[in-house]
């Protein structure tokens, strides 16, 4: 009787063990995703959202750089631009390609 209480013992010390570790897995999974979100998911989320202000601000007239060709708007679509990069000589773009405005 004596040794079933024992093994019965260890097993339950055994059990509490492992669920420590797991709390303490958890735990640090959970700070690892805390580190990576407030420096790696919430600035490039930042990142994306002035960039698509800037996107949305596009207007005729404006001085864009375009897949590194610079350019004039002429005509401002839902998906794409026309530049004007020399006189008479009008491209389309996807807005998606334009990387900066010139005021």
């Amino acid at each position: 009787m004596n040794q079933t209480s024992e093994a019965v013992n260890q097993i339950g010390q055994n059990v509490a063990q492992q669920q420590g570790s797991f709390a303490g897995m958890l735990v640090y999974c959970l700070v690892i995703f805390g580190i990576l979100y407030f420096f790696m998911i919430r600035p490039n989320k930042k990142r994306m959202a002035e960039y698509q202000k800037m996107l949305d601000s596009i207007k005729v007239g404006n001085r864009v750089m375009a897949a590194g060709i610079y350019g004039k708007v002429k005509k401002v679509n839902e998906k794409t631009i026309e530049l004007e990069i020399a006189k008479g000589v009008v491209i389309e773009v996807n807005k998606n390609a334009v990387a900066g405005i010139e005021q």
